[in-house]
């Protein structure tokens, strides 16, 4: 049986919601993710970032700037004790993308191909995983890989009435989900710790 997973968005889920992110002096943590990416983690999940990077595409910043912040990004949290089993990107957009990045591609969200290539590498259990982000189509990406659990956060992005329904359910941010997440015993098996509140958190 495969690992069960956690997909996250990157921007407004782990980080500060800004146009276009690509240097450390602009990456700022959202207070409290650093600490819910490892109670996610103890819980037993794989950790798995899915972002769509069309600052590349658009020649705002390289692939070079983006694996710089991300490294950064990555060392920040294994000093607070957080390792993501995988990060996952789409540098390409259909219509604003300049040269080789112009590509209607198989990876941007809320296509899947970022997802189905975690599960390939990383041997994840997309009916035990779960799908977090601040948009739509994060939802919608979720659900073509045929991920059940598919929740929003308000952390980022204005979040509709319209999109509220097309979600599992809604969080104040990554914490509250964190929290409120299923632990996974050593059989691999649900553990709800508590019911979850129909309301909004």
């Amino acid at each position: 049986m495969g690992k069960a997973a956690v997909f996250l968005d990157r921007d407004g889920v782990i980080n500060v919601e800004k146009d276009y992110v690509y240097t450390i002096d602009e990456f700022e943590f959202i207070e409290d993710s650093i600490e819910a990416l490892k109670i996610i983690q103890d819980k037993g999940y794989a950790l798995v970032v899915v972002t769509n990077q069309s600052g590349i595409a658009r020649g705002y910043y390289t692939e070079e700037d983006f694996l710089k912040l991300t490294e950064w990004m990555d060392w920040c949290l294994i000093d607070r004790g957080v390792t993501l089993d995988g990060i996952y990107y789409c540098p390409h957009h259909p219509e604003k993308g300049i040269g080789k990045y112009k590509v209607d591609c198989n990876c941007r969200k809320p296509k899947a191909g970022l997802i189905f290539d975690a599960v390939k590498q990383l041997d994840i259990d997309l009916g035990r995983s779960v799908m977090v982000g601040d948009t739509v189509s994060d939802i919608e990406c979720g659900k073509n890989a045929g991920i059940k659990r598919n929740y929003l956060v308000r952390s980022g992005h204005a979040i509709s009435a319209e999109d509220e329904k097309k979600a599992t359910g809604v969080y104040k941010d990554l914490m509250a989900l964190a929290k409120d997440l299923a632990d996974i015993n050593g059989n691999g098996d649900m553990v709800i710790r508590r019911k979850r509140k129909p309301a909004d958190h």
